[in-house]
């Protein structure tokens, strides 16, 4: 007589529940600090975000654990949470990893036969400057994919796999890098010739021009001040 297996227990419905609840929480709160929304060092208390976010404090109480197992808040006995400061010795030290992650994949991909087709990168890099994109956020998620994208086209999946974590390091003070219209045009110039270098096989040139290019990115990184994180807070402040 065979029996049959029993299909494993589901998990009630509210802990379903609160754990959609939970991971809604986690990102709605991870979007207002890279948003600038909450800034570095400010203070909150569970129940203020959990009032905001319309959630019990169990939820909230959840992500905000998860956020500061990633660095981004931090919790003080009897005085509630507060934003991570930057730690801008962390920041350069994740800058410099990905031009080597980066330099790296550009080796790869100029000696790769056949070349990976790198046609979207095309699509939005190497157009005419009035169709060039001009909104902050929309560019700050191009530019990431265009770093990204040069990478996993070269084929190693460790490779992609940290420098995902290397982007996600640095994307709360890469966005500042946005705010101001010559850095769109430079990073749209800048892009462009890497690209034509990639596409023509010239490794070392490729190179030369993205360390440039992150290094200008590295700098402005060192100026970010609070004036600046308060001028690129949006107007409405709510999660």
């Amino acid at each position: 007589m065979k029996l049959r297996a029993k299909a494993p227990p589901k998990p009630p419905p509210s802990t379903s529940r609160e754990t959609t609840r939970a991971e809604s929480a986690y990102r709605r709160i991870k979007a207002a600090i890279f948003d600038f929304v909450l800034l570095p060092g400010q203070g909150f208390t569970e129940t203020a975000i959990a009032a905001q976010l319309a959630m019990s404090r169990t939820p909230v109480r959840e992500a905000l654990f998860r956020l500061e197992l990633e660095g981004y808040v931090q919790v003080a006995f009897r005085s509630g949470w507060s934003v991570s400061p930057f730690d801008f010795k962390k920041l350069e030290e994740l800058y410099d990893l990905r031009i080597v992650l980066e330099c790296t994949a550009i080796d790869r991909l100029c000696t790769a036969e056949p070349m990976p087709d790198l046609g979207m990168l095309k699509a939005v890099w190497l157009v005419p400057e009035k169709e060039r994109r001009s909104d902050t956020a929309e560019v700050a998620g191009l530019d990431e994919a265009f770093h990204a994208t040069l990478v996993s086209a070269a084929g190693n999946h460790e490779m992609a796999r940290v420098h995902a974590d290397v982007t996600d390091g640095i994307r709360i003070v890469r966005r500042l890098d946005f705010t101001q219209p010559p850095r769109i045009t430079a990073t749209y110039d800048e892009h462009a010739k890497v690209l034509r270098a990639v596409l023509a096989r010239r490794a070392d040139a490729a190179k030369l021009m993205l360390r440039t290019h992150i290094e200008a990115s590295k700098a402005e990184v060192r100026k970010i001040t609070i004036h600046k994180l308060h001028s690129a807070r949006p107007v409405a402040g709510a999660l």
